[in-house]
């Protein structure tokens, strides 16, 4: 019915998108961007999903005084400061450097989506100057994907053609920061997808909250969530081109490789861990015991320490809440039985091919509660010495 095909660099080969990032100051390094915009050259459709912190930032706050089937060509973004916790102030100031946008492009329903720290205005002086320095017809995605960064160790990018059966073939590209405070709860990051196929707006709400729940909202690193989390599809249709489950599956295969790269990210973090829960009373007491499982510090710094200490494992299931009983658990590491009823202590041999699997930078627990049919995993990390270091000095 159709194929997938990876390609090299992000937001650039989807058609009719224009991107690019500069540097005006907020970042030391002049290499570093720090305002980006995606341009679309027609208004196109898009559709968001945003933080479920109370405290919702100014971009959000501004995003949503539009219309609900408002079409945009153009978003602004800036690194250094979230523009959260600004009251009206914050959504004044994105109206203001909106007026002198316009000066430089023709604007339709702007939108502005900002990273950074909490509790200060935006420097409207600095980032206006971005405006005369900007390549309107760049395709600059790898700069994009730079100016978003904050304590990001690397950019991340995808994107991927799709080829379909009937000869029609369109594209997906995509760019996201993330490394810390990330939750499974809408994951603390800024993630931009595009695309040129001719998807019908409902498809576009349907498809992109089913991929954010099975990817976005799969992960954690710390169990912290942001004021500004956001993730936003915008389809300009220029294609002509589209197919349902094609679009699902590369939009799907899109959000959980960048879902993974932010993981592997994690603020110093050097494993990524799948946790299955399974035979749960149902899937959501699953995933109430899965993300228990990714959130809890304890396990992540077992997880650091390679030491397969499966006492953490289990008491953070007893401790979620949910049904379960020692008697019917299992746990595994990978393939390697860690507990069961019948071997609740670890032998030598076990311990020590848990002590390998550990090593590995990713691998998955599985907990089988022996109760049920439901089921769920998320995904975390270890928490490292790194993480402190790069949080205790954020905003220096």
């Amino acid at each position: 019915m159709f194929n997938l095909f990876s390609l090299k660099g992000g937001l650039d080969n989807v058609q009719g998108f224009y991107s690019d990032g500069v540097n005006v100051g907020m970042k030391d390094s002049d290499t570093d961007g720090d305002v980006a915009f995606i341009r679309s050259e027609v208004p196109c459709d898009i559709t968001a999903r945003f933080t479920s912190n109370k405290f919702q930032a100014a971009p959000i706050k501004h995003y949503q005084q539009y219309p609900k089937d408002f079409k945009t060509n153009f978003i602004l973004m800036n690194s250094k400061n979230a523009n959260a916790m600004t009251g009206e102030k914050g959504v004044e100031d994105i109206e203001n450097i909106f007026k002198e946008l316009d000066k430089f492009h023709v604007l339709e329903n702007p939108i502005m989506s900002s990273t950074g720290v909490i509790g200060y205005r935006l420097n409207q002086e600095k980032i206006i100057s971005a405006f005369d320095k900007f390549d309107y017809n760049a395709k600059n995605s790898h700069k994009t994907a730079h100016s978003i960064m904050t304590t990001d160790a690397f950019k991340k990018e995808l994107s991927f053609r799709v080829d379909l059966d009937d000869g029609g073939s369109f594209t997906i590209g995509a760019i996201c920061k993330g490394a810390g405070m990330i939750n499974p709860a809408m994951a603390t990051m800024l993630c931009f997808i595009t695309t040129d196929a001719d998807i019908p707006k409902s498809d576009m709400e349907e498809l992109l909250s089913e991929a954010t729940e099975g990817s976005f909202n799969r992960i954690s690193v710390d169990g912290d969530t942001s004021t500004n989390d956001t993730i936003m599809l915008l389809a300009n249709k220029v294609s002509g081109a589209y197919n349902k489950e094609a679009f699902r599956e590369a939009l799907n295969k899109i959000t959980f490789e960048l879902a993974m790269m932010i993981l592997k990210d994690g603020e110093g973090s050097n494993k990524v861990v799948a946790f299955e829960v399974k035979g749960a009373k149902d899937n959501e007491e699953a995933r109430t015991a899965s993300i228990a499982l990714s959130n809890s510090l304890l396990v992540k710094t077992a997880l650091f320490g390679e030491d397969p200490n499966w006492g953490r494992i289990a008491s953070t299931v007893g401790a979620s809440g949910v049904e379960c009983d020692d008697r019917t658990l299992t746990i595994h590491y990978d393939n390697l039985l860690i507990y069961s009823n019948e071997q609740r202590e670890l032998d030598k041999e076990r311990e020590d091919k848990a002590y390998k699997i550990m090593k590995n930078s990713s691998f998955k627990v599985t907990c089988n509660l022996g109760l049920g049919e439901g089921v769920y995993t998320s995904y975390g990390c270890d928490l490292s010495y790194e993480y402190v270091k790069i949080n205790a000095e954020y905003r220096t």
